[in-house]
């Protein structure tokens, strides 16, 4: 799977309130340190494979530890309409 923000939805640096924030239209998502630094790796071309590995990378954590969580946010973000397939 390849996640991507579907049209109208984008992360953003709200920099007023020193904040990331993901504006869809006629709502928005604050999200967590840890989601954040997922969706910093959602360009639409990086599948969850390639995500997983940079965090793995960044983090000196094995994927296999990464891997689930990154899949359960994923869907979850998903089922939100915060990103799609």
């Amino acid at each position: 799977m390849i996640p991507k923000f579907p049209p109208g939805v984008r992360l953003h640096e709200d920099k007023a309130r020193d904040r990331w924030i993901v504006m869809a239209p006629e709502r928005m998502f604050i999200p967590d340190d840890t989601a954040l630094e997922v969706l910093r790796l959602v360009d639409g071309k990086r599948d969850e494979a390639g995500i997983v590995a940079e965090l793995a990378r960044k983090f000196a954590a094995p994927e296999a530890e990464i891997a689930a969580d990154v899949a359960e946010m994923l869907r979850d973000l998903i089922a939100k309409g915060a990103l799609r397939e």
